[in-house]
Order: C-alpha cells, then structure tokens, then sequence
C-alpha cells in the first residue's frame, strides 16, 4: 500500500495554537436580490458564474471553483446597518493602476465607489452592493508584510488608523502626470480621525 501522506499525531495536545488555514476560498450572501446581485458580482469582479440556478449561484474570476456564492431566499429582510456581523469584503489588486483601471471600469458600468481612502498599509476603494454589503478593493503600499507591520506600529498610525481620503480621479491624474508608484501611494498625515459612517 503507498502511503497516503506525512504522518499526523492526531492526538498529540493543542500546542499553542488550532493549524491555520492555507487560504481564505469564498464568502456566501444570502439576498433577497438573487438577480441583480448575480449581475453586480459578475460585472463588479470581471467574473462569471460557474454553476447557476433559480436560487444558486457560484461566482468566481481567478483559479477557485467560486469566490462568491449567493442563495436566494426570497424571506432575507433589508440589512440592518446598526446590527453586528460581517462588515465587508476586501478584494487585493497587484498595483494601483490595475485597481484605478477596474475603478474607471466600474464607473462606465455605472458602479460608483462610496469611499475611497488610504489607510497606510493600503489605498482602498470601497463599493456597495444591491444589498447594501461593503466592498473594499484595495492595493498593498508596501512591499512587504514586515514593512506595513511597521508602519501599522507607527505613532502616525496609532493616531489615525482609519486613513485619509482621496478622490481616485486626482490619482489618476497625477499618475498621468508622472508619479511614481511610491508617491501616489504615501499616506499624507492629517492627525486623528474617527471611524466613518458608510451606511
């Protein structure tokens, strides 16, 4: 018999910690909106459903089987801002200009952002759904994980861990004008700032 993989003492102790997960695969909405929210996920993530039907749809745009599904149920209430549960999704681009291409894109198709700020580890695009879910698209500022931790343990960072807004047009064109990457993507400072109501 070949074996069947590396040897595990399932009943070893805990350790310090339960084993990670290896990747984050998908996020279900449940939506009263089943159409429109298929046509919105589809066109926002330049997707396409992999298997549909009347109440089941499985949405994706990269190597996974689905990154989003929706179940509709027709009894799903009208969300409620003020009650706890997910906040929102966060989609990451490989470079500003790719995740300003897909804000221009957006906005030809009539999909507008609510919120656009630089938070310091990332500049982020946020977007509402039919259903009112939060969507952030975002692209890191640092090269690395050890670099934004730094900067997330930054004074400047301890002030304002919300960010700064901006206005994705001006980006763009001060990418046109010539800025560098590095530039574009430097959060100005503007001292304290609570968290911001996007309901």
């Amino acid at each position: 018999m070949g074996s069947i993989g590396p040897t595990v003492d399932f009943d070893a102790g805990p350790g310090d910690k339960v084993v990670s997960p290896s990747v984050l695969a998908h996020v279900v909405l449940r939506t009263a909106n089943f159409k429109e929210m298929q046509q919105f996920y589809v066109t926002f993530l330049g997707g396409h459903v992999v298997h549909g039907n009347d109440f089941l749809s499985f949405i994706t745009y990269d190597h996974e089987h689905h990154r989003i599904a929706l179940i509709g149920m027709p009894d799903t209430q009208p969300k409620a801002p003020t009650t706890a549960g997910l906040h929102h999704i966060a989609f990451t681009f490989d470079d500003l200009q790719t995740l300003l291409l897909a804000y221009r894109q957006r906005k030809a198709k009539g999909i507008l952002p609510s919120w656009s700020v630089n938070h310091g580890p990332t500049t982020s695009i946020y977007y509402k759904d039919p259903d009112g879910n939060l969507l952030e698209t975002q692209v890191d500022n640092f090269d690395t994980p050890d670099e934004a931790n730094v900067y997330m343990s930054s004074k400047e960072f301890g002030q304002n861990p919300i960010g700064v807004d901006f206005e994705p047009e001006d980006l763009i064109v001060r990418f046109k004008n010539g800025e560098s990457d590095a530039e574009l993507k430097r959060r100005p400072e503007s001292g304290p700032r609570g968290v911001p109501n996007l309901d």
